[in-house]
């Protein structure tokens, strides 16, 4: 904890320095005061009588508002409010000490109005509450009041701050309050201020004014010359020379802060991460975060977010612990600070079963960061999407989904294409859904296409591929109003095919399949040789679907493409049309890739699945001659892949059937190498006790041509010295002295091979 301690510390002290640092940058640009000065009635209820029912909100607001952002919101308004009931209010709060946290909003929307530089009427009025908060207000009011005080230059406030630091009735702490307001003051004046106080009497007031010139970069010897030295060399220098010498200094300053903080964070964080993961047990993780989902500290705030984060989108995501979270979750939409608030809202776009909608509407509507407020509108679009999904569990009014929508054409229409892109994607989520008036639905769906026409001749095509995105989603079955979106947009996507832009002609095929696939195929086949890959793969897709006889010669030229991604699904969605065509057809696809007409060389395993399709196909038209040559063919086949368990089946089918006798010998030559290669040993020398059994094997004859050729050239890895020594022990029934011989000459020469290798 110490270390999350000096976090804190030298994160304050980094803030600090940031705001002086603003401060000299504009240092003699400070805004004047008025010479006019309001002045406050009596009591409060003539101005309560006169509130306008706006001013009446804002006022509500900003004493009661349960958020901090809200509070400064609603005093921001009135501080530019033309109305002076409205600077009415704002002075009562400044005076009355009961509603603290009211005050130091309206020191904060004062604060906040420097950088943006407009004009505040009668801001003279402001310096007397404001200078009256530093000695009767806490730490944290008094500090916000003296940072108030910068809307004005040194000179409108150095005599009520002087009353203040001499004025011997007050408490200590008033005049350390007002040393600090010193020490804010981009002036030349205040420092020198600063250094006459080390002589003050009060040990405590020298002490403070001292530490504080310190942490200007002020070092003081302790003899009244060398302090007289100083405020000399400051008189001496002009307004330019004295920011431009602290601006030095305090980016210096800075830049030391900074590296010390990120040291120091990081080592704490590190810590942190070994706590949370030693903790096994979700519920102890869930409160453990808790914990720092709800510090002070906005690092710590993050690094907690950030875990939630990783629970969500790990290999093995745990849905269990955000859920614990919720509430904590969707409170941080609200965060004071903006990037707490940015990553909270990406992380809720991918938590969509928090309920969380109506609080990102809310937030959306006074969000002042730009990038903040789209991704509280693309989280609240998810949210809404998923609110319509089966058995969500999470309810969304009709008029969040209304508001959104008016949100989404806001986007819709900005110049900048990425917010367009957004507007477009939330417009396609709700119209999908329904639910809305058929008038609006025709006007949202012509915006898109008007936006697309305007987007389209833009050299950045990014726009409009999502727009065309879009409408082709508009125009699939899941959504609501696919009858009037496909009237509208069909012929767009058309004229879209023509486009010489690939993104534009793949988003625009989605949109013709989604209207109809067989309507769409007739203008695609068009398209088969288009330039856009994803297109053709699109299209090759189709004809697998919804294609016919007809695609099978343009198919049958992509299975020969060298273009990664082509050629298998061309050959599947062939093989898909094979399966829905008849024994005819087949029959003359089978003679096609035989010829090579096509100049399609198909591999072992493409020819087989083909064939195995075509064999069924021959079983149930009972076109046997074909069937006879596509098992020829798959014997071969299955033989040459090394499959020669199916190669035996189909030998074995083919012998059965055989006419003469010659076939019958040739098959079963066929057969016995294959039991040989498989290896199964045993059937082979079964084959050969039969032929024998029948008659004496001549050298010649193709038995036998079959054995000395494995003999000669056995397989990788195989002995031929087992199939010899089986060969050998068969005892055939009769003389078959050719048979003898022949055993013999294999034994003496494998003998001889072996003697030879040895």
């Amino acid at each position: 904890m110490i270390a999350g301690v000096f976090c804190r510390v030298i994160r304050m002290s980094t803030n600090r320095l940031y705001l002086l640092i603003i401060l000299l940058l504009v240092g003699c640009q400070q805004a004047g005061v008025g010479a006019d000065s309001a002045v406050l009635p009596a009591n409060g209820s003539g101005a309560k009588s006169k509130l306008s029912k706006q001013l009446k909100i804002y006022e509500s607001t900003l004493l009661e508002g349960k958020s901090e952002q809200i509070r400064i919101a609603a005093a921001t308004e009135m501080l530019y409010s033309e109305d002076p009931v409205a600077r009415t209010i704002l002075l009562s709060v400044l005076k009355q000490s009961t509603n603290i946290t009211a005050r130091m909003s309206v020191c904060k929307a004062l604060i906040q109005s420097r950088p943006e530089q407009r004009r505040i009427k009668k801001i003279g009025d402001f310096i007397q509450p404001l200078l009256d908060i530093l000695p009767a207000g806490s730490v944290g009011e008094a500090t916000l009041a003296a940072e108030s005080l910068l809307i004005y230059e040194y000179r409108q406030i150095s005599e009520p701050l002087e009353k203040i630091l001499t004025e011997e009735s007050l408490p200590i702490s008033a005049r350390l309050n007002a040393i600090y307001a010193l020490k804010l003051q981009p002036d030349k004046r205040a420092v020198i201020r600063l250094i006459n106080l080390i002589d003050n009497s009060e040990k405590e007031v020298s002490d403070e004014a001292e530490e504080t010139l310190k942490s200007l970069g002020i070092i003081l010897e302790q003899d009244p010359e060398s302090r007289t030295a100083i405020i000399n060399f400051l008189e001496g220098r002009d307004t330019d020379e004295f920011l431009r010498d602290r601006l030095i200094w305090l980016e210096g300053q800075i830049h030391k802060a900074k590296d010390d903080l990120d040291i120091w964070q990081g080592r704490y964080l590190s810590a942190l991460e070994e706590v949370y993961i030693g903790k096994k047990d979700d519920p102890e993780r869930a409160k453990f975060l808790a914990k720092y989902l709800g510090d002070s500290e906005a690092a710590l705030r993050l690094w907690a977010l950030d875990k939630v984060y990783q629970d969500r989108v790990s290999s093995a995501p745990n849905p269990q612990l955000p859920v614990a979270l919720e509430s904590i979750l969707v409170g941080l939409i609200s965060d004071p600070e903006s990037v707490v608030r940015l990553r909270t809202a990406k992380l809720l776009s991918l938590m969509v079963e928090l309920n969380s909608s109506q609080d990102l509407l809310e937030q959306l509507k006074i969000e002042q960061y730009d990038e903040v407020k789209i991704e509280l509108f693309v989280a609240l679009g998810r949210a809404c999407q998923y609110a319509f999904s089966a058995n969500s569990g999470v309810q969304v009014s009709e008029e969040t989904r209304r508001q959104l929508l008016e949100w989404a054409e806001k986007y819709l229409v900005e110049e900048d294409p990425k917010k367009a892109q957004k507007g477009a994607d939330v417009i396609g989520k709700l119209l999908e859904q329904g639910g809305f008036a058929s008038s609006d639905v025709d006007r949202y769906l012509n915006l898109l296409q008007a936006r697309y026409k305007q987007a389209k001749d833009n050299t950045d095509e990014t726009l409009s591929v999502e727009l065309l995105s879009v409408m082709a989603g508009l125009c699939a079955q899941r959504s609501a109003c696919k009858v009037e979106a496909t009237g509208l947009y069909e012929r767009l996507f058309g004229q879209a095919m023509n486009d010489e832009k690939n993104l534009v002609r793949e988003a625009a095929v989605d949109g013709l399949i989604y209207i109809d696939r067989a309507k769409a195929l007739k203008i695609l086949r068009g398209f088969v040789n288009d330039s856009s890959l994803i297109v053709r793969k699109k299209i090759i897709e189709l004809a697998g679907q919804v294609g016919g006889p007809e695609d099978l010669v343009w198919l049958s030229g992509k299975i020969v493409s060298v273009e990664e991604g082509e050629s298998g699904p061309a050959w599947q969605t062939m093989l898909e049309l094979f399966k829905g065509s008849d024994a005819g057809l087949l029959n003359e696809w089978i003679v096609r890739f035989d010829s090579n007409d096509l100049k399609v060389q198909l591999s072992v395993e493409q020819n087989i699945s083909f064939l195995e399709i075509a064999e069924g196909k021959a079983i149930r038209e009972n076109k046997l001659q074909m069937l006879r040559n596509i098992r020829e063919k798959l014997a071969y086949l299955y033989k040459k892949t090394g499959a020669f368990e199916q190669a035996v089946k189909y030998l074995g089918i083919l012998q059965a059937d055989a006419e003469t006798r010659e076939e019958r010998d040739e098959i079963l030559a066929a057969l016995l190498d294959a039991y040989l290669r498989w290896p199964n040993v045993g059937a082979a020398t079964t084959i050969l006790d039969n032929c024998l059994l029948e008659k004496d094997l001549e050298p010649t004859s193709e038995i036998v041509l079959v054995i000395d050729n494995y003999l000669n050239q056995p397989p990788n890895g195989a002995d031929p010295n087992v199939v010899l020594k089986a060969i050998s022990e068969i005892n055939p029934t009769g003389k078959r002295p050719k048979w003898d011989e022949q055993v013999k000459l294999w034994l003496n020469r494998l003998g001889e091979a072996t003697k030879s290798d040895k």
